[in-house]
């Protein structure tokens, strides 16, 4: 399936003898989105990579319960979130200190092949990552996705004015960590 057709794919779900092919043309489709929006909030390739799979997982085994209601990049968005924010604060149950974590995420970025080196980028990673997790959420979405505060609002059930709200406040937090930096 080269094209794809959301309808044609929704359809193509209902049917068990299509069923799998209609999957795959989903994990194709949006993986990599998912990923990248995923990798923005664990900031680690290896986790990233991890929830993604977990959330395809979750989709696949949800797959029957899928309505058509909303988009499916809508509801993948919302189990890659609670797949994600669920692993945010299992891992913040284990961390040590808050020293620790910041050094931890030092160290992530380093050796990782994606991140540049730059010093500003890397304040600026620490930053978003030191934001509170509905903030940095909704930070990343528009920032690095640049999604539509409508499409935000649908995926977190959430209106447009408190998400540009939660904006605007992370904006400001991370304007100020840097600033504190410097």
């Amino acid at each position: 399936m080269s094209f794809y057709d959301e309808k044609k794919t929704v359809a193509m779900l209902k049917d068990p003898s299509l069923k799998s092919r209609a999957f795959s043309a989903i994990v194709e489709r949006h993986s990599e989105k998912i990923y990248w929006h995923i990798r923005n909030m664990v900031l680690s390739h290896e986790d990233a990579n991890d929830l993604v799979q977990e959330t395809f997982i979750k989709a696949w085994n949800s797959i029957d319960t899928f309505r058509g209601e909303s988009q499916i990049t809508t509801w993948l968005y919302r189990i890659a979130i609670n797949v994600t924010l669920s692993h945010l604060r299992k891992r913040e149950i284990e961390t040590v200190s808050l020293d620790e974590a910041t050094h931890d995420i030092a160290d992530s970025m380093e050796s990782d092949v994606y991140f540049c080196g730059d010093r500003a980028d890397a304040l600026f990673r620490e930053a978003v990552s030191n934001l509170p997790e509905k903030q940095r959420l909704v930070f990343n979405m528009r920032y690095f996705e640049e999604m539509m505060y409508e499409d935000m609002s649908e995926i977190l059930d959430t209106s447009v004015g408190a998400l540009k709200a939660s904006y605007h406040i992370a904006v400001k937090k991370i304007e100020k960590f840097i600033e504190e930096q410097d």
